[in-house]
């Protein structure tokens, strides 16, 4: 750990000149007095870091000083690059770890490309917060000691406690074998079993984690997209509707973003899109189908259509006095 937090140091100041103490323990999330005996351990080691006093000073190398480190040429470093730009804190909480990673693949490059890289990152942007609706994006949090104790046991194949709310149910604790981590959508799940049925836990709901030292009851090796199919095609068999909508184009990711999936979709020859959504229940469907309005026609099924319509009804009477 004290290794890796050396080498972040060493290119921080490779690739953003004289810093102080004070933003060398922001950046690597550490004490100020930490980063001095970093800076000791550097020198000790024949490093040339050296001080500069007064209102402007902080520490820095030596020109020309490089450190070892395996070369990238410049699309393989954007891929990575872009790759990182996404939050990574969000990301299994490997966030610290991905700015780390990061200023290890600028600094691997030769120094003529550094700047034509960076340049080229920041011209692409990867799930922002926001889409062209305005539409928030609020990422679910995990905490740093929750997510590392979850991680540790997923790469360990150690069995995991986790202290769990479920839907409606106040918090227990349960004892799993971890199989797998997926995120979608800034969502992240725990695919495990317990007792030997398929089990998928939203990351979100687990307040506490604890590592055990058993061995964890599952297969060597995983198809981790294969087994994310498979409880996907689990979840929406149970307990969903299926809707049959023909649909504005220019409202499709209106709907998308309110239903559960999308089975099928296809263009009709008058240009409306016609998909087969699934929803929650018929009432979720109801609600989703209702803000589209006249630009959604419902075709099947029929329960739905006469909801919508009572509901049409409804309010087509109360406001007939109007007129």
């Amino acid at each position: 750990m004290r290794a890796d937090r050396l080498v972040s140091l060493v290119l921080l100041l490779r690739q953003r000149g004289r810093l102080t103490a004070d933003t060398l323990a922001r950046e690597l999330e550490v004490s100020t007095r930490t980063v001095l005996r970093d800076i000791e351990a550097l020198s000790a080691a024949g490093v040339p870091v050296y001080a500069e006093r007064g209102r402007h000073g902080g520490f820095a190398l030596l020109p020309g000083f490089r450190t070892e480190l395996t070369g990238l040429n410049h699309d393989e470093a954007l891929a990575l690059l872009t790759a990182g730009s996404r939050r990574g804190e969000q990301v299994f909480g490997l966030g610290t770890a991905l700015s780390s990673a990061m200023r290890k693949v600028v600094d691997a490059l030769p120094e003529s490309h550094q700047a034509t890289a960076n340049d080229a990152a920041r011209r692409f942007l990867v799930e922002p917060e926001t889409d062209l609706l305005s539409r928030r994006v609020t990422p679910e949090e995990v905490p740093d000691t929750t997510m590392f104790e979850i991680r540790r046991a997923v790469l360990a194949g150690h069995k995991l406690r986790i202290h769990y709310a479920a839907t409606d149910e106040p918090p227990q604790w349960r004892t799993v074998d971890p199989i797998g981590l997926v995120t979608v959508r800034d969502r992240g799940y725990l695919l495990a079993t317990r007792s030997g049925a398929d089990r998928t836990y939203r990351l979100s709901r687990v307040s506490a984690a604890e590592e055990l030292p058993e061995p964890a009851q599952r297969p060597d090796q995983v198809d981790l997209d294969r087994v994310w199919r498979e409880r996907c095609a689990q979840f929406l068999s149970s307990d969903h509707i299926a809707v049959l909508v023909r649909v504005d184009p220019k409202r499709r990711e209106e709907l998308l973003s309110s239903a559960v999936a999308v089975r099928t979709a296809e263009l009709d020859d008058d240009g409306l899109l016609r998909l087969e959504v699934t929803f929650q229940d018929l009432r979720h469907a109801e609600w989703a189908l209702w803000q589209l309005s006249t630009d959604a026609e419902v075709l099947a099924p029929g329960v739905l259509r006469t909801s919508l319509h009572d509901r049409a009804a409804a309010m087509a009477n109360r406001y007939a006095d109007s007129y």
